[in-house]
């Protein structure tokens, strides 16, 4: 139970989610993945560590470059599956009921909203 607990305080920061989003359709470098989260480089790689050590996300090397790729599809489940139920707390019928896939949209997840973790 304590290594469940550890996972969702991985999760736990909007950073680390964006990123999550970002790999779920395949590998990034880290100057791209610091353009899509809106954070810089230096940030963005001190989320991959963390999640490295997690074991959420793995690497792989590309000539000079290091690519990041989710290790699984489980913290992308996990990360899909909150913010489906974050759909019910607006009201009325959530988004994901409508959809035809029920996946996260790919824009889901990017909007900031000056709230939340600002690392």
């Amino acid at each position: 139970m304590e290594l469940a607990v550890e996972v969702f305080a991985m999760l736990a920061d909007a950073t680390r989610v964006r990123i999550i989003l970002a790999l779920r359709d395949g590998e990034m470098a880290v100057g791209a993945l610091a353009d899509v989260v809106g954070k810089s480089p230096a940030a963005v790689s001190q989320h991959l560590a963390k999640m490295r050590l997690a074991r959420m996300v793995s690497t792989r090397q590309d000539g000079t470059r290091v690519l990041y790729r989710l290790e699984n599809e489980h913290a992308r489940q996990l990360v899909a599956d909150a913010i489906f139920q974050a759909e019910h707390a607006l009201g009325g019928e959530p988004a994901h009921h409508r959809a035809p896939h029920k996946q996260v949209p790919h824009n889901q997840g990017f909007v900031h909203t000056g709230q939340g973790n600002a690392s």
